[in-house]
Parts: C-alpha cells; sequence; structure tokens
C-alpha cells in the first residue's frame, strides 16, 4: 500500500474563502493522476504542514473527495483511495452533484431534529451572559449586513451559543462537529439576495424567545428559521 510521498505535492496559491474546496481540487488532481485504489493519503498534519492550511480545511477536503467516492476512510490504516474511483471520475460532475445534494438534504434533516429541541431547552436554561453575548453577535452580524459582507462566522457564532446555552456537553460536542460540516451550506444560503437580512431578523425572534424563556417559541422560530434555509439551500443546489 503507497503512500503520496509529500515532495509529490506541486502546491498552487489557495484563494481566500474557498479554501478546503481547492484544496479538494489539488488533492483530486494528483489522486487521480499519480495513485491507484489502495494508496494511502499523507497523515493529516503531514497535509496541514504542506497545504499551510488548518486542520479543518484538510478534513473538509477529504470530506468532500470521500462524499464523491475519491477517498474511503479505513478503521486503523487512514484514508485510501477506493475501488473503482477512476470509473467514478469519469463522470464527475453527474456523481457529485447527487452526492453533494443527499449530503445537504442530510444535513439539514440533522439540523432539523437537532438544532430546534436545543432551542427549546436553551429558553429553560440560558443565563443573562449567555442572553448578552447572543445579543452581541446579532449586532455584529448586522454591522457586515450593513457593510455588505458575509456574516458566516456570526451566524455560526449564534447557533452555537444556542447549544451552550441549552447545557448539555454531549449536545455541544454534536454541535461543534456539525459546524464544521455546516461551513459550506452557510456561504451558499449567505450569496442569495436578501438572505443575510431574513437570517437576521430570524435570529432575533429566536434571541427574543429565548430572552422571554419560551421554550415552544423559541422551538418555533428555530423551526421556521430551518425551514427557510432548506427552502433556498436546495433550489441552489
Amino acid at each position: 500500500m503507497a503512500t503520496i510521498p509529500s515532495s509529490k505535492f506541486v502546491l498552487e496559491a489557495i484563494p481566500r474563502g474557498r479554501v478546503y474546496t481547492e484544496v479538494a481540487r489539488q488533492l483530486q488532481e494528483h489522486i487521480v493522476g499519480e495513485l491507484k485504489p489502495g494508496d494511502m493519503l499523507p497523515p493529516e498534519r503531514e497535509l496541514v504542514q504542506q497545504f499551510g492550511v488548518s486542520r479543518s480545511s484538510i478534513r473538509d477536503a477529504i470530506r468532500r473527495l470521500e462524499a464523491v467516492g475519491l477517498l474511503e476512510p479505513k478503521q486503523g490504516v487512514g484514508t485510501v483511495v477506493r475501488d473503482g474511483s477512476s470509473e467514478l471520475v469519469s463522470t464527475p460532475v453527474t456523481n457529485f452533484l447527487m452526492q453533494k445534494r443527499k449530503a445537504i438534504r442530510e444535513l439539514l434533516d440533522v439540523r432539523m431534529i437537532i438544532e430546534p429541541a436545543l432551542a427549546w431547552r436553551a429558553a429553560i436554561h440560558v443565563k443573562a451572559d449567555q442572553i448578552a453575548e447572543m445579543e452581541a453577535i446579532l449586532n455584529r452580524q448586522e454591522e457586515k449586513l450593513l457593510r455588505d459582507e458575509p456574516a458566516i462566522e456570526e451566524d455560526s457564532a449564534f447557533h452555537f451559543a444556542i447549544a451552550q446555552a441549552a447545557d448539555n456537553s454531549v449536545m455541544l460536542k454534536l454541535v461543534s462537529v456539525l459546524m464544521d460540516l455546516l461551513r459550506e451550506m452557510r456561504q451558499r444560503s449567505l450569496q442569495v439576495n436578501g438572505r443575510q437580512r431574513k437570517s437576521l431578523a430570524s435570529h432575533r425572534r429566536i434571541l427574543a424567545a429565548l430572552r422571554a424563556h419560551d421554550p415552544a417559541g423559541a422551538q418555533a422560530a428555530m423551526q421556521a428559521h430551518l425551514l427557510e434555509l432548506e427552502r433556498i439551500v436546495l433550489q441552489k443546489s
């Protein structure tokens, strides 16, 4: 079982804002051009050093290539090139779009299961300082809106703050993983005209219910927020 030597990577500059997408593209070129089924990728720490990007960007890139069938994680071994990868690459656009749409639907399903329940619980347990922090996050989101800048970090921070307020350490860990997976979805949804304003308005309705310690109201506001997101993202995908 071969591994890609680090010296084989001839890397290109990676544009800001699409780091893991570009890492995935460059990795795919090396996989298709140089590797055969069963060969291993270098360890994650080596890829981080070679690309000069964060660990999360490397993980996102590898997940993308797993989704289109190029790579496969193997317990106790590492990430390997899948059998039949060359056939999958022969129709990359069709395969990628199908896999991507399925992954988006599944992520939206997970959010709809988890986040309304977290909002309900957060409305019961939220503390005054947590409400203040959420308000500060939304103020930053509004400032970016006024400057016509994407507020991806604030969007993630607000939802993570709700998970913290729910006061369940296991759920907090799950949401932390989910936030990492949702990065591209947020980028896509916030590019839609008017979406940032709607997102901020939805967030303020959720916060109002949390401030009132209204579990049913918080749950309903979160469900409405996610349903609107689903409509936009699936229409765009």
